[in-house]
């Protein structure tokens, strides 16, 4: 594995962008694309978000900025309401997922609107990849957040994770895995569906001044790329026996019970990948 070099007066930043967590959004029905009046308003709010952590990161010294759209189809930002320098990745199917783009050339990773594991109490949209698919999910016996999990794919190609924004219970997360992680809580949930919530235009400021400081910090290599111990143990708990019965046709998959399945591989992404193809085939019933 071989480990970015910081030291260059070029530094690459990826961000990988959700909804669930940015300020203001706190119903499914704003952050779904399919016939939803709200959601072109959260677009706009997830889009200004992404452009504050874009400018953070350039003010802290970021020269190359990659940002992935990460929500639902991964069709919600607005590109041209970016700097336009930052590229921008769009729309999916896409091999690492939340995660397209990350490798071995990006100095950190950062997470914008991000949002707690599935099973948190008062968190805002808590749920794992898919909440009409995935009941739990957890590695090596511990419930698992997108955010943790994406971590650890950054972290097989050596880039820390440096920077979350979410409500108080995505930053927690974060905290108890990245504990030098710069996390901006730009709302506290108050249960699933309800929040109290600093307006967009503090939220804006609060992610780019943490999006400076998690940036102007990257030399000093305080953060480290994440990592799972080896074997990596996935089990997913599906939310019907119809869906783990699909994703019981993944070869090496074992079946634990009605509705869990169990995968183990030495190698993490070779985990990633299952779990997407069972989380794939899970959702092709109902």
């Amino acid at each position: 594995m071989r480990l970015p070099d910081n030291s260059f007066a070029a530094m690459k930043i990826f961000i990988s962008a959700d909804m669930e967590g940015v300020a203001g959004i706190t119903a499914v029905e704003q952050t779904d694309p399919v016939g939803q009046p709200e959601y072109a308003r959260s677009c706009e709010l997830m889009t200004a978000e992404v452009r504050a952590a874009c400018e953070g990161a350039t003010a802290g010294g970021a020269t190359d900025i990659l940002v992935n759209d990460s929500h639902w189809n991964m069709r919600n930002i607005i590109h041209e309401q970016l700097p336009p320098d930052v590229r921008l990745i769009r729309g999916s199917l896409k091999p690492l997922s939340m995660n397209q783009g990350v490798d071995a050339s990006c100095a950190a990773a950062a997470f914008v609107g991000y949002h707690a594991p599935v099973g948190t109490a008062d968190a805002i949209l808590d749920h794992t990849y898919t909440g009409e698919t995935l009941y739990d999910v957890r590695i090596n016996g511990e419930r698992c957040s997108e955010a943790r999990v994406n971590a650890a794919v950054a972290g097989c190609f050596g880039v820390p994770v440096i920077f979350i924004s979410g409500d108080q219970s995505a930053c927690a997360d974060a905290r108890s895995f990245l504990p030098w992680v710069e996390a901006v809580e730009v709302k506290r949930a108050i249960g699933r569906y309800a929040a109290s919530s600093m307006s967009p235009e503090q939220a804006r400021k609060a992610i780019a001044a943490g999006m400076q400081r998690a940036v102007a910090s990257v030399g000093a290599g305080r953060a480290k790329p994440f990592s799972f111990a080896s074997p990596v143990t996935l089990e997913l708990v599906f939310t019907s026996t119809a869906k783990a019965d699909m994703a019981s046709l993944l070869p090496e998959a074992e079946r634990i019970d009605g509705r869990t399945l169990r995968y183990a591989s030495p190698d993490f992404l070779t985990v990633f990948r299952a779990f997407r193809a069972m989380m794939t085939l899970g959702a092709s019933v109902s």
